[in-house]
C-alpha cells in the first residue's frame, strides 16, 4: 500500500485524506481489508496512534468500519455511487472469496532481505548443495520408471508408505499410507483442511503471534478469526472465547514466532477442548525435525483418541523449498472429503517428484541428510546464541531457541521507532532483519527482531551480529 501525503494538518489526518482519496478514486474497493494499524505504521514508519486515529476518523465518515476479528474494511456504502473505472466494473463480477483475496495486506515477509549481504531472513533453510544434486539424480531415474499418466489425487503410494514410516518410527506419528495425502505444501494443506471444515461466518482460533499465511486463508475463505494469547508454554486454552469455533490452528512444537514449545498439560487442554466443543486442531508441525537433539516432541496426533486432530507437514525446511511436497496425515472421518478437494484442486502432484522423493527417503539418504542439516542448524543456533550474549549483554532477551531455525531478539529498551531506525541502519551495512511486530495481533511488550539463522554459516553469523550491534549503539 503507497500512501502519499500532503504535509497539510496533523499527521493522522493527512493518512486520513490518503485512504480517502484512494476510496473515492475507486483504488480501494468496498469490502477490502486495509492493513492493520501496526502494519501500516510499520510500512509508513509513523506511530501506531496516528494510524489509529486515521481510521477512526475515517470511520466516523462512514468511509471504513471495524470489524471483530477480521480488521478494518472499506464500507460497502463509501463508493457505491461512484462512477465505475474498469477495475471497479472488473471487481463486481468477482466471488466473495476473491474480494478478499485481493483485499488482503502484503505478505509481511516478502521482498525484506533483497540484495543484503548477511541476511536474517526467517525461513530461508540450509541447503545442501550436494543433496540438492543427489536429488537431480533421483529425478532423472523417477522420470525413466515413471509412466506418464495422470497421478492418483491421494499420492503416489511409494511416497505415501515412506512418509508413514518415517513418522511412525521417527516423529512417533502412528499412522499407515492409507492415512497419508499428499500435498504441494504446509499452505495446500492449510487451504484444504479450511475448505472442507468451515463455511462463511465459521469461527477459527489461532495463535497469537501467529503464522501469517495460515491466518490469510482463514480471512480470505471467510472465517472469524479469534486471535488466542500464547505464554511460555504455548496457547491459553483457558483464553479461548465461547465462540463455537470450528477450529485451531496451531504450532505446538515449535510456536511461530515465538518458538515456545506446548507444554503437555495445554496439549491435553486443547484436546479436551476439541472433543468437548466438537472442533477440529489443524496441528502445524513446524520446523518440528530441528529438536537440537532433545526427547522428540510428541505431537497432539499422537495424543488424540478422538479423531480430532489434522497433522501437517512438508520437506520445505528439511530439503529445500523448491521441492513443493507436504502431507497431510489424515483423521478417519474426514480422509475421503480431503482426498475429493484435493482432486477437485489439481488432480494430485507431480508423480515424478514424488516416485524420486519416495526413493530418497527409502534409501535411507533423507534421513542421513538431515541428521546432518540438524547439526549444521546446531552449530549456527550455538554461535547465534553465544555472539549475542557476548556483544549485547544485558541490552537483549533472547526467545526460545532450543528448537527450529529462527528466534526472536527482544529489546526492552528500546522503543518502536528506534527498532525501526535500528533496522534501517542494519540495512545500510548489509545485515537484513525485520521486526516481529507484524505476527502479533495485540503488539508484545517490547520491541523485537525476528532472526532466521540456517541460511548464514557461523562466520556470517558472527559478522552480522557484530554489525547490529554497532546499529545498535547508534540509535540508543
Amino acid at each position: 500500500m503507497i500512501l502519499l501525503l500532503d504535509g497539510q494538518g496533523v499527521l493522522y489526518e493527512q493518512i486520513a485524506r490518503s485512504i480517502k482519496a484512494h476510496i473515492l478514486d475507486g483504488s480501494f474497493q468496498a469490502g477490502m481489508k486495509l492493513p492493520s494499524s501496526r502494519e501500516l505504521a510499520l510500512m509508513m514508519k509513523v506511530s501506531r496512534r496516528s494510524v489509529v486515529d486515521a481510521y477512526d476518523l475515517l470511520a466516523a465518515e462512514g468511509m471504513v468500519q471495524p470489524i471483530a476479528g477480521v480488521g478494518t474494511v472499506v464500507t460497502p456504502l463509501a463508493n457505491e455511487n461512484l462512477p465505475q473505472t474498469n477495475s471497479t466494473a472488473a471487481d463486481t463480477g468477482l466471488s466473495r472469496f476473491a474480494l478478499r483475496a485481493k483485499g488482503l495486506p502484503p505478505i509481511a515477509l516478502v521482498g525484506t532481505t533483497q540484495g543484503l549481504r548477511y541476511s536474517f531472513q526467517y525461513g530461508a533453510p540450509l541447503v545442501n548443495a550436494r543433496v540438492y544434486l543427489s536429488w537431480a539424480r533421483k529425478l532423472t531415474a523417477a522420470a525413466k520408471r515413471t509412466v506418464p499418466n495422470y497421478a492418483m489425487a491421494v499420492g503416489h503410494p511409494a511416497l505415501r508408505s515412506a512418509i508413514a514410516h518415517y513418522l511412525t518410527h521417527r516423529r512417533g506419528v502412528q499412522c499407515t499410507a492409507d492415512d497419508v495425502l499428499i500435498v504441494s505444501g504446509t499452505q495446500q494443506a492449510i487451504s484444504l483442511a479450511v475448505r472442507v471444515l468451515l463455511n462463511e461466518g465459521d469461527a477459527a482460533i489461532v495463535e497469537d503471534p501467529f503464522y501469517e499465511l495460515a491466518v490469510k486463508v482463514l480471512i480470505a475463505h471467510g472465517a472469524d478469526v479469534h486471535y488466542v494469547r500464547t505464554d511460555n508454554d504455548g496457547l491459553c486454552v483457558n483464553e479461548i472465547p465461547n465462540c463455537l469455533a470450528r477450529l485451531a490452528f496451531v504450532t505446538p512444537a515449535h510456536q511461530f514466532p515465538s518458538g515456545v514449545e506446548m507444554s503437555m498439560q495445554r496439549r491435553v487442554d486443547l484436546l479436551a477442548w476439541a472433543r468437548e466443543t466438537n472442533a477440529w486442531i489443524l496441528e502445524d508441525s513446524y520446523d518440528s525435525e530441528f529438536h537440537g537433539g532433545r526427547e522428540l516432541y510428541r505431537s497432539l496426533y499422537s495424543m488424540d483418541v478422538n479423531d480430532r486432530v489434522i497433522y501437517v507437514g512438508s520437506f520445505s525446511k528439511s530439503l529445500f523449498p523448491s521441492i513443493r511436497l507436504g502431507y497431510v496425515v489424515c483423521p478417519k472421518r474426514i480422509n475421503s472429503v480431503l482426498v475429493r478437494a484435493r482432486l477437485l484442486e489439481d488432480l494430485g502432484s507431480p508423480v515424478v517428484e514424488q516416485a524420486a522423493l519416495a526413493t530418497f527417503m527409502q534409501s535411507g539418504l533423507y534421513e542421513k541428510q538431515l541428521r546432518a542439516s540438524i547439526r549444521e542448524v546446531l552449530v549456527r543456533r550455538k554461535v547465534l546464541v553465544h555472539e549475542l550474549r557476548r556483544t549485547f549483554n544485558d541490552a537483549v532477551e533472547i526467545g526460545p531457541y532450543h528448537s527450529g531455525m529462527h528466534l526472536v531478539l527482544w529489546f526492552p529498551k528500546l522503543e518502536a521507532s528506534q527498532l525501526r531506525a535500528l533496522i534501517q541502519e542494519a540495512a545500510n551495512r548489509q545485515v537484513a532483519v525485520q521486526s516481529v511486530e507484524p505476527w502479533y495481533n495485540q503488539a508484545p511488550p517490547y520491541p523485537g527482531l525476528l532472526l532466521g539463522y540456517a541460511s548464514m554459516n557461523a562466520s556470517e553469523i558472527r559478522t552480522a551480529v557484530r554489525r547490529l550491534a554497532q546499529c545498535l549503539s547508534l540509535v540508543n
